[in-house]
């Protein structure tokens, strides 16, 4: 996965995310289908921000990008934690 990947992705789901909010303001949505949705969007952008910046300090370290892979989602939420 290329960075102009990672970045396809993060806007995919900015977008999905906007349209829960649109769609459960609308009340087309429940509050917990909303929430349910909603959290797993919100980690999938964590991962992928995590992957897009490993890929960065990557290149930027001399080595290839190509061999960072995406970290599990649970690892990703564990950072502030």
């Amino acid at each position: 996965m290329d960075d102009r990947t990672v970045l396809a992705r993060i806007h995919e789901l900015v977008d999905e995310e906007h349209e829960l909010r649109t769609r459960f303001t609308a009340g087309e949505l429940s509050a917990d289908q909303k929430h349910d949705r909603l959290r797993a969007v919100e980690e999938a952008l964590d991962q992928c921000w995590d992957l897009l910046r490993r890929r960065r300090a990557a290149r930027q370290a001399g080595t290839d990008p190509d061999y960072v892979a995406p970290r599990p989602t649970g690892e990703v939420e564990s950072y502030l934690q």
